[in-house]
């Protein structure tokens, strides 16, 4: 097949220890020699994705690279002749994005078991408002309802309520049936996260503020935990017994000081998510719920999509924590 000679991506690249990207015309020989040829058409803006294009926490190990660890667009050629050609497709996670280059492109090639095909329900630009974040919110009450964890057993909190994983998380959460409550800092979010499903609002620094008891009452009969770090130790000492913890984020730190009395005494379960390297089937059942969730009622504030030229200023909003919802990007 011919392809372009040229390929328009977001180009990080490290000049005197600082790390930074523009949108730049590369050769289309700079992807790496893997199955599948995608002419990318949107990709979405994670956390991961800011870490990367700025050069922090060790996500990505050399440079210059092409962020984005998601992409959706129509398959060019596939040399394992598992898709056709002019096929609508996905991808999510696995090394994309990370040290391989990624979704912040017009083109990608990638191998064919990290794509997934467009269910048949969504189109390009909603699987990319799902994207990673709202893949491990999905991913998240999956091994909430494993652990027994239905709409009748009681509330669910969500942490992180107006970032990626957070307000996806309470969006699917409320269109299940389950009753939820989102922690949020900011009161000026509330309206946001009521109109995404949440039925009560609580302000995480209240949860902070909790006395440091090695058992709090028992509030929640589960959790989406996207912050880690101390929020994470409240969040387990309020949880209701044989209640589950979904836990898959870091903003406040990587480390967990807690006691052993939630898990020994009430029966918690904590779940570690992710999301990067799940397993097919699992990945299957992701994009099945993903599929069945009624986009309409989403709030118009949810996303918004901007050209890939815009990048560099959501990055930043991203990594001072001043975002909501998803950013999608547009890349063709």
């Amino acid at each position: 097949m011919n392809f372009p000679t040229t390929i328009q991506a977001y180009y990080s690249q490290t000049a005197n220890t600082n790390t930074s990207g523009t949108v730049q015309t590369l050769p289309f020989s700079v992807l790496p020699n893997n199955e599948v040829t995608i002419a990318v058409q949107f990709s979405s803006l994670n956390y991961k994705d800011a870490l990367s294009s700025r050069g922090l926490n060790a996500v990505t190990r050399h440079y210059p690279h092409i962020p984005g660890i998601d992409a959706a667009g129509v398959v060019l050629e596939d040399t394992s002749n598992t898709y056709t050609t002019g096929q609508q497709v996905l991808v999510t996670g696995y090394d994309m994005g990370t040290n391989t280059y990624g979704g912040f492109s017009s083109h990608i090639r990638v191998p064919a078991s990290w794509v997934v095909p467009l269910p048949h329900s969504l189109n390009l630009h909603q699987s990319m408002m799902i994207g990673t974040a709202g893949f491990t919110a999905i991913y998240g009450i999956i091994r909430l309802k494993r652990e027994g964890i239905i709409p009748y057993s009681g509330p669910i909190l969500v942490t992180g309520g107006t970032g990626g994983v957070g307000s996806f998380a309470i969006f699917a959460l409320s269109q299940l049936g389950y009753t939820v409550v989102a922690a949020t800092r900011n009161k000026a979010n509330n309206d946001f996260l009521i109109e995404l499903g949440a039925t009560e609002i609580v302000n995480s620094n209240d949860l902070l503020a909790e006395p440091p008891k090695p058992l709090l009452a028992g509030k929640y009969a589960g959790a989406i935990e996207t912050v880690g770090g101390k929020l994470l130790d409240v969040v387990l000492r309020q949880t209701s017994p044989k209640g589950a913890v979904a836990s898959c984020g870091n903003v406040l730190g990587i480390a967990l000081s807690t006691n052993v009395l939630p898990f020994i005494l009430r029966g918690i379960s904590l779940l570690g998510i992710d999301s990067a390297s799940c397993v097919r089937p699992i990945r299957e059942q992701v994009w099945e719920i993903a599929s069945r969730l009624d986009f309409s009622t989403l709030p118009k504030s949810y996303s918004r999509t901007i050209p890939l030229e815009h990048a560099n200023a959501e990055i930043d909003k991203m990594l001072e924590g001043k975002n909501t919802g998803r950013v999608v990007f547009s890349t063709s």
